[in-house]
């Protein structure tokens, strides 16, 4: 029995080659996988020898070559095979060990592997013969069945093969996604003014996705539906860090939702900041001086709605914080750090998952599913720069309600539309969330402020079709309303802000979210 091993990847390799040494195997090997067999002195055969021609190319070529993928692809049930084989004095081979350069480390053409992934395919096309292993984590299993069996069985095979053609596929999925990405143009360089050509041109016109499974989840959306966490293969994000101290499982809800709450914390600014989000909603937000101080405010937004919900901060858990939350039930509370002593506190409440995370880091792409395919589009960036906004009526936002506009136009990007947020003294104190008119979401969050709002901001995501959107800003005695603009009767709802003397921004940039 033959096996072949190159490896990039050196862990457990020596102990693979000497439990296959001691069970009578030869072993080919070649560049720094024959070292570091031959170095712990287990003995090998250099490809170069079994095939009479070096490494050449700068290493690019040594395993490409009939002796070698003839002895991995030959059907040994076909006469003809068997034919060419003694003619061309080609020797079987029995298992390719194979784990391919890091490519996704450090994207560049010299980590594109090519006789890694040609072993891989060719001893994955011929398992009926041949054992294909890709993965360390498969030595163990497979030297144990070898130990017993003296082969390895038909289902063993294809298990291992299935998790070859896996691997080379997202192989290539990186690096075609990273040919994508350098040759992306940016909006507006292709003689488009407008930036329109840019825009399309900045989604591929294919996509490689490979995911793996990282968590079984607690359940689905509802409890009779299956539910896990996947990520890209190469890549990783700030939940595969992620330390839960304590709770029950997370479910897909807990993970979306929560995933909505952290991405929403860290976009706030510098100052210590909560937030509260219920069904990928915020319930709550508020910045304040002191991190109990921005919790206390964010759950007095709604605490009906809050019951159940997700906290998220951006600064460690104090006892003082751990305290004002023993009342509330949440559902996951997720932040930076804790204080010493206090996830021993927070774990007396059982039903809390607690969560410890590194900072978000920022999304490339968003995708979701439809029948047949999937909808694929570039984040939503909401940038936060007076310069590029317009004062649009006769009255100005003063000094102070500069930062709670800013604030209020982070939050309401961040509410499913139609939206309004109220903001008042660095807090929401009501939104109105997810409705089929922009009415009703400011009734709503007036109904939620109960008279908290006045002299605050009314934030709205899309513009005002008609001026009675205004009619919530003025029943909830707010002095600042922020806007996209761009509707046909943009005029006739400045002039209504003017008559309630309402100051009113223009961004120029809505900010649907479904």
């Amino acid at each position: 029995m033959k096996a072949l091993l190159s490896v990039y990847d050196k862990a457990g390799v020596v102990e693979l080659a000497r439990g296959l040494h001691d069970l009578g195997w030869e072993l080919l090997s070649s560049g720094g996988t024959a070292r570091t067999v031959t170095d712990a002195g287990v003995g090998v055969t250099d490809v170069a020898d079994l095939t009479g021609v070096p490494a050449i190319l700068g290493h690019r070529v040594v395993t490409l070559h009939p002796k070698v993928h003839g002895g991995i692809l030959a059907d040994r049930d076909d006469p003809s095979h068997i034919q060419d084989m003694v003619a061309h004095g080609i020797e079987p081979i029995d298992l390719v060990v194979v784990n391919l350069y890091p490519f996704a480390s450090a994207p560049s053409t010299e980590l594109i592997d090519i006789g890694g992934p040609a072993l891989v395919r060719a001893a994955a096309k011929n398992h009926a013969h041949v054992g294909v292993v890709v993965d360390p984590g498969d030595y163990e299993p497979v030297l144990t069945e070898l130990r017993q069996t003296g082969v390895l069985s038909s289902p063993t095979r294809r298990r291992l093969a299935r998790k070859a053609f896996e691997t080379t596929s997202a192989y290539d999925a990186q690096i075609a996604n990273w040919l994508d990405d350098a040759g992306a143009e940016s909006p507006g360089e292709s003689g488009d003014p407008d930036g329109e050509a840019g825009l399309d041109a900045s989604l591929p016109l294919s996509v490689a996705l490979t995911l793996d499974r990282r968590e079984v989840l607690r359940y689905g959306e509802n409890p009779h539906q299956a539910g896990a966490r996947y990520a890209t293969r190469g890549q990783s994000g700030w939940w595969d860090g992620a330390i839960q101290h304590g709770g029950k499982e997370l479910s897909y809800l807990n993970v979306y939702d929560t995933d909505a709450a952290w991405r929403l914390v860290w976009s706030l600014g510098d100052g210590p900041a909560a937030v509260v989000v219920k069904h990928a909603n915020p319930c709550g937000v508020a910045v304040s001086e002191d991190i109990t101080s921005a919790y206390v405010r964010a759950h007095e937004c709604d605490p009906v709605s809050a019951f159940g919900g997700i906290v998220a901060l951006n600064r460690p858990v104090t006892a003082e914080l751990a305290e004002a939350l023993r009342p509330v039930f949440t559902e996951v509370l997720v932040a930076p750090g804790f204080d010493e002593g206090v996830i021993e506190l927070l774990l007396e409440k059982r039903n809390m998952r607690v969560l410890e995370a590194e900072p978000p880091s920022s999304l490339v792409t968003s995708l979701r599913s439809i029948d047949g395919g999937y909808l694929l589009q570039t984040p939503d960036r909401v940038p936060v720069d007076r310069t590029l906004w317009e004062v649009v009526t006769e009255a100005e936002p003063g000094p102070a309600q500069w930062a709670d506009v800013e604030l209020s136009w982070q939050v309401v990007a961040r509410v499913t539309s139609n939206a309004i947020v109220l903001v008042k003294g660095g807090r929401a104190v009501g939104i109105g969330c997810g409705q089929q008119n922009r009415r009703d979401a400011g009734r709503l969050a007036c109904e939620k402020a109960a008279g908290r709002a006045r002299g605050g901001v009314y934030a709205s995501d899309a513009f005002f079709p008609f001026p009675d959107g205004l009619d919530g800003a003025v029943e909830a005695a707010a002095a600042v309303v922020i806007q996209p603009g761009g509707s046909i009767r943009d005029q006739e709802v400045i002039a209504a802000a003017n008559q309630h003397g309402l100051a009113m921004v223009f961004t120029g940039e809505r900010h649907f979210r479904h």
